[in-house]
């Protein structure tokens, strides 16, 4: 079952740092979501904190002041780590205990403040590192209408293949390349081959994309041999980030048959620095996606009454770009897409489910990729390859530039958020890359 909404969500909530009372903020007292960090320029050690408005709070700092108990202490003592891999292999009650504490001391009517406020680094002189020690990574393809769009760019008689409403579709990434926003990455070169040519050649990629995903941490895993079952599959799951997994559509196109995605896909992955946890997003969990008229039924391993009441999450996804002629020119990035999470066929709690159906064990800091979320509607699709539909249509920008797929110096932005009457509204942060080329 989803955690429940609990006093930590309280809308009226306020916090004495004031950053984190702002409207358009995404770290209010409400969200309090997990990162690695250290001081810039600093020989510090990395460490785990929280972002509460435009500050990093350090959790070792606020322990080494005794400022918590029993469950929350010990939660507390893992996050003097360089990951978060430790404190997401405790479970459900340590987070939540860490979580309730944290709200406690930083809420307006705190008796600690003076405790606290010197455990705070400003997020402009924190350097964020990547989350988790990522041992596997697996990207699904979640998304039908992203599935039956580039289905009928290559088989437009039969877009979706016969299994795509039956099984969660995935295959297991490289964990090696996934960096954190901010880091800027290389053109790939591959093998590709054009319909025009008798034979491939090797050379950079020429249509270089972007993918809007969401990511998903595991928290506490399970042991070979022993499925995680459906309705047990959220206690599993830590939290959220927004994941850009990078592809290469030319390379893709003649590399992926038979075996699926390769070096078209491996090169790089970028997420957000900020982990949003399954419990800061109870007030926005939703219905799962409602399969049209006619769709199988998810089979049983797959089905429970709760994850289809409350499976889904409302999350608003955005993707924005920033050209260098742009930046010269100060001009704002472009807003390319807004989507939103619900639209997803599957749940993360099915693709938990049947990734481990077959005993496969997964281990904290483990991370799924949703594939790539696309909505029904053109401004709400979340690729390039979609939204040019393959470079026949393609985009312009406000200096008059085209783009059928992204050029040297692109800066792609993604920013997701949750926002509804009578929550606070909490996001995501912003994920960050930019191809040198």
């Amino acid at each position: 079952m989803k955690t429940e909404v609990n006093q930590t969500h309280n809308p009226a909530l306020r916090s004495w740092v004031k950053s984190a009372n702002v409207q358009s903020s995404d770290f209010p007292i409400q969200n309090l979501p997990f990162g690695v960090f250290k001081r810039k320029s600093s020989s510090e050690a990395p460490r785990v904190g929280i972002a509460i408005g435009d500050q990093v709070l350090d959790i070792l700092a606020c322990r080494e002041a005794g400022l918590f108990k029993n469950l929350a202490d010990v939660a507390a003592a893992s996050c003097g780590n360089s990951s978060l891999n430790h404190f997401m292999s405790l479970g459900r009650s340590h987070w939540s205990a860490l979580r309730q504490r944290l709200s406690e001391l930083l809420t307006e009517s705190s008796k600690e403040i003076g405790r606290v406020e010197s455990a705070l680094v400003p997020m402009d002189q924190a350097e964020m590192l990547l989350p988790a020690k990522i041992g596997d990574y697996t990207d699904f393809y979640a998304s039908i209408f992203h599935a039956t769009n580039v289905g009928s760019m290559f088989r437009p008689n039969n877009p979706l293949l016969p299994n795509y409403k039956y099984v969660p579709i995935g295959y297991h990434g490289r964990s090696s390349s996934i960096v954190v926003s901010g880091i800027p990455f290389h053109r790939p070169r591959g093998q590709m081959k054009d319909d025009a040519s008798e034979k491939p050649t090797f050379a950079p990629s020429k249509a270089l994309d972007y993918e809007l995903e969401v990511g998903t941490f595991v928290g506490s895993g399970n042991t070979l041999g022993a499925p995680i079952e459906i309705s047990r599959a959220e206690e599993h799951l830590f939290g959220i980030c927004i994941l850009n997994d990078w592809s290469a559509r030319d390379i893709q196109t003649w590399e992926y048959q038979p075996l699926g995605p390769f070096l078209a896909k491996n090169f790089a992955s970028t997420i957000s620095p900020w982990v949003v946890t399954m419990e800061a997003l109870a007030p926005f969990r939703a219905q799962a996606f409602s399969r049209p008229e006619g769709d199988p039924a998810p089979l049983p391993y797959l089905f429970s009454v709760a994850n289809q009441q409350v499976g889904g999450i409302d999350l608003f996804l955005e993707v924005y770009l920033s050209s260098k002629q742009m930046r010269e020119k100060r001009m704002e990035p472009m807003r390319l897409s807004r989507g939103n999470f619900k639209d997803i066929y599957w749940t993360i709690a099915q693709m938990l489910t049947h990734h481990t159906s077959n005993g496969c064990n997964m281990r904290p800091g483990d991370l799924l990729g949703s594939g790539t979320v696309s909505g029904p509607r053109k401004d709400s699709l979340g690729s390039l390859l979609e939204l040019t539909w393959r470079g026949s249509d393609p985009l312009m920008l406000p200096t008059k530039e085209t783009r059928k797929f992204l050029e040297d110096g692109d800066e792609v932005i993604m920013r997701g958020f949750c926002e509804k009457e009578g929550a606070a509204r909490i996001g995501l942060g912003e994920c960050r890359g930019m191809l040198l080329g």
